[in-house]
């Protein structure tokens, strides 16, 4: 599994009053510094060591989100009058509901 693939992300932490390293594929593992560039080095270091220990462990190791193929369909519940009210929408600008709803969405 290589580690570099897996979605990393540094943030200041005001509570802790440094930069926390954080990813995404991992979410209960941070790791706090002084700057932004440990941050990220710390989390790394502790994504790798957490992989290490899994896979001699035989647990299942996350794949990286970007790594993962994905179709580009997802379903999405709404109440039955906003699914009206979109319908709607899309019929004033004449594009189709999937458009209006793609466009919303990117916004």
């Amino acid at each position: 599994m290589n580690v570099d693939h897996y979605t990393y992300r540094v943030t200041w932490s005001a509570e802790d009053g440094e930069h926390v390293g954080l990813c995404a594929e991992f979410p209960s593992l941070s790791w706090l510094a002084a700057s932004p560039e440990e941050a990220l080095a710390g989390i790394r270091a502790v994504v790798a060591d957490c992989v290490k220990d899994m896979a001699a462990n035989a647990e299942p190791v996350p794949e990286p989100i970007a790594d993962r193929r994905y179709s580009g369909e997802f379903k999405v519940r709404i109440p039955p009058q906003q699914h009206r009210q979109l319908v709607i929408e899309a019929a004033e600008q004449g594009v189709s509901l999937n458009r209006l709803v793609s466009s919303k969405l990117a916004a």
